[in-house]
């Protein structure tokens, strides 16, 4: 388990989920200025994404045609390069990076997203067979939606980096008939508010991407970014690899997922963490939702594709691909670096709810009904629910949850949550004794499923409290 605690910048909420982040940084002048200014005068500004589901919804897919900071004289910033789409159920309670730009100097009151085309994706469950995913269009009753910071957003030259922090609330913003039925309406509604870079809401928790160029001299490699822009990556003594792997290892056919920091200095992402998903060009990410047989060694699973590298194969984002395992896979854990990752995780300790990645062939991605895979990597992501009464036990660092949203659905049973000496608290908890019956939660960890009693069990790196009070209120236009 990781030690390290990190925060997201920019998230959406579903009330008590979190959905997407954006998140600002800027280092431009030694003086703070009152107001954007319109000289030369710039600093970076980054933005990473961190959601959640809700319900069965598996997906909320939109355009983002901009998000732009505004001072107090009506002069707007865009802090976005092109229109990118962005899953807002991809990331519950992890942080990626989606944009970085050099922003004018000065002091923003104020932000204002622009919503583009979306759609909305839901699991239907309704048949004894394998779930299928539905869409449909999402129509927005107010496509811009601007915000008024309750601490204002301040670039300055030379200055500490700031960013934003902003909660999309899934559960009041996709809206239901009498019956609970999804109906395609989203009203928007977002949070705000601003925070430092040297918060660990900095924190890159993951970034998947495809490597561009490697630098062994410079101790570096170039990626380029799910919206095609590119990112260089700095590596150290520090540095964690999974699977034994190395810069060395790295090659233009390489697609990587990175944790890091971002460095103020030079606009790059200082590693602690590099894992290899494919070393032959192709990788898909998601959730397991099905899983065939049921027990034993698995010979094949069932995907949500949440991402996927290059987008050119069989798969399609936002649907199910079958996954065909040989028996030859190379399994493993991100974060987690010992002897029992291949005890822990393996073909037999498969279970729908797992957030995977997989990476192989491209040629092997050519149909969605039969994938072929060399690598299946187990990756950390958040698992909303309540405590179960009397399931606390703070002396064995466990309690049980009920698991909600669309993953409640892949997981029907009560699973326990084991925490360490890397697990933290975070989002109005501080500790063990914060945790009370009923409360609603989110844990980001290691679904698992425990190789003695076989029951499904989730390793705790973050646990997260989901009563959101301490943000701006959004006032639409």
């Amino acid at each position: 388990m990781s030690p390290h605690s990190h925060d997201k910048l920019f998230r959406l909420a579903a009330p008590l989920l979190s959905v997407a982040v954006f998140a600002v940084t800027g280092c431009t002048s030694s003086i703070t200025p009152s107001s954007a200014t319109s000289d030369s005068a710039t600093g970076p500004a980054f933005v990473v994404g961190t959601d959640a589901p809700l319900a069965s919804v598996t997906s909320f897919a939109v355009q983002l045609e901009s998000v732009d900071a505004v001072n107090s004289s009506g002069t707007s910033v865009p802090l976005l390069s092109g229109t990118p789409t962005v899953d807002f159920a991809r990331f519950n309670g992890l942080q990626t990076l989606l944009d970085m730009n050099d922003v004018p100097a000065g002091t923003y009151d104020s932000v204002t997203i622009t919503l583009g085309t979306g759609t909305i994706g839901y699991l239907n469950t309704s048949s004894t067979s394998a779930p299928t995913i539905q869409t449909e269009a999402a129509t927005f009753s107010s496509p811009t939606v601007t915000v008024t910071l309750d601490k204002p957003l301040v670039v300055a030259q030379g200055g500490t980096p700031v960013g934003l922090r902003v909660d999309f609330d899934l559960a009041k913003s996709i809206q239901v008939d009498s019956n609970g039925n999804i109906t395609g309406t989203v009203d928007p509604t977002f949070n705000v508010n601003t925070v430092a870079n040297t918060d660990s809401g900095g924190h890159i928790d993951t970034l998947i991407a495809g490597v561009v160029s490697v630098n062994t001299t410079a101790q570096s490699f170039v990626v380029q970014g799910p919206h095609g822009e590119n990112f260089t990556i700095d590596v150290n003594g520090q540095t964690e690899w999974d699977g034994n792997a190395s810069l060395s290892a790295l090659s233009t056919s390489s697609i990587v997922e990175v944790s890091g920091t971002l460095d103020k200095a030079d606009q790059t992402l200082d590693a602690d963490e590099v894992a290899i998903i494919s070393d032959s060009g192709f990788y898909a990410a998601g959730q397991v939702t099905y899983v065939t047989p049921a027990t034993g060694a698995a010979t094949s699973f069932d995907l949500y594709v949440r991402g996927l590298l290059p987008t050119d194969t069989g798969l399609t984002l936002g649907q199910i691909a079958q996954v065909n395992l040989t028996g030859n896979e190379i399994y493993s854990i991100y974060w987690m670096h010992n002897p029992l990752t291949q005890f822990l995780f393996n073909s037999s300790a498969l279970v729908a709810g797992q957030a995977v990645a997989v990476g192989g062939p491209a040629s092997g991605a050519a149909n969605a009904d039969a994938v072929t895979v060399k690598r299946v990597n187990l990756r950390n992501w958040g698992f909303n629910g309540t405590i179960v009464k009397g399931s606390e036990n703070a002396g064995q660092g466990t309690f049980q949850m009920q698991v909600t949203g669309f993953a409640g659905v892949l997981i029907p049973e009560t699973i326990t949550v084991y925490l360490g000496p890397g697990s933290d608290f975070r989002y109005g908890l501080s500790a063990f004794s914060d945790l009370t019956d009923g409360a609603n939660i989110r844990v980001v960890g290691l679904l698992l499923k425990d190789p003695t009693s076989g029951q499904v069990v989730l390793l705790a790196r973050h646990v997260d409290g989901l009563e959101l009070t301490d943000f701006a209120t959004a006032a639409f236009e």
